[in-house]
């Protein structure tokens, strides 16, 4: 049988030539040859195409349909990762691969796209009790609380997600932060039309040792944004996170105007995260 070694050249010889191969000895009764390894060859490693922050929320989106099963009811989140998942539901649907389901939009948005994607759609009053809704996220915070609704149907999703089994938040590493209010964007207050100036000033002076700026929400122009609930919308700006999420919901809720707020607490049961390495699941 022939066997195989490696072996370095004399050290006399790696002493006049630095870059002497090594050598390839293959021994045999019946041959006996020698040959020099060939120089590896010079391999330029090529990474995949970044993702677009699109490509990532439907990653999330695609993982997330996983969680749903035929004869659930379910509820649709409204938002540009929520869409994808809608989308996705509807592919599942006409395939086959999802039956009897029923769904629970959270806006005339969601409620509008699924409607063209032939998904079956119902109310809360009709179903009062869902089994798993999926949302998108504004911002994630290490608890798994959030912050929501930055396209203004923050009180209809509470309302749908607060009466779902598991709810199931879709979003791209882009919206994780260390605190809740800390990337700096909006943290919505759902107001009444009725003196929201008075709501405003309230709201504002409520975080002023926060440096919050408090802004009405605008729509086309000038015109103030109305929701799906014929309400406005009061934008909060922090400076830094917020220092007490908990707290700072109550003091919010407790003044009178104020419908619903943006802080999603204790209310996920898992949160899928899409970056460049793929979905991260995180359980509460």
């Amino acid at each position: 049988m022939a066997t195989l070694s490696l072996r370095s050249p004399p050290s006399s010889l790696l002493y006049h030539h630095h870059n002497a191969p090594t050598c390839l000895i293959l021994r045999s009764p019946y041959l006996n040859l020698r040959t020099r390894a060939h120089k590896p060859l010079s391999i330029k490693a090529f990474s995949a195409p970044s993702l677009t922050q699109d490509d990532l929320k439907k990653l999330a989106a695609d993982k997330a349909v996983e969680y749903i099963r035929s004869g659930m009811i379910l509820g649709l989140g409204t938002g540009s990762t929520a869409a994808f998942v809608v989308d996705k539901l509807g592919a599942l649907l006409k395939s086959g691969q999802l039956k009897d389901i029923i769904s629970i939009p959270t806006s005339k948005r969601t409620h509008d796209q699924a409607a063209a994607l032939g998904i079956p759609l119902s109310t809360l009053d009709n179903h009062p009790k869902l089994d798993l809704a999926i949302d998108g996220a504004d911002e994630v915070d290490p608890n798994l609380d959030l912050v929501k609704g930055r396209g203004g149907a923050l009180l209809r999703e509470k309302m749908v997600e607060a009466a779902s089994d598991k709810f199931v938040v879709v979003v791209d590493d882009s919206k994780l932060v260390s605190g809740l209010g800390g990337s700096g964007l909006a943290m919505p207050v759902e107001v009444v039309q009725f003196c929201w100036k008075y709501n405003l000033i309230r709201l504002g002076e409520l975080f002023r040792e926060d440096s919050c700026v408090a802004k009405l929400r605008l729509g086309d122009g000038d015109k103030p944004y109305v929701t799906d609930n014929m309400n406005y919308i009061v934008d909060l700006y922090f400076e830094k996170p917020i220092r007490d999420s908990e707290a700072a919901g109550r003091e919010i809720s407790a003044l009178e105007g104020v419908v619903e707020h943006g802080l999603f607490l204790n209310m996920a049961t898992a949160v899928l995260i899409a970056g460049k390495d793929g979905v991260t699941v995180k359980n509460k």
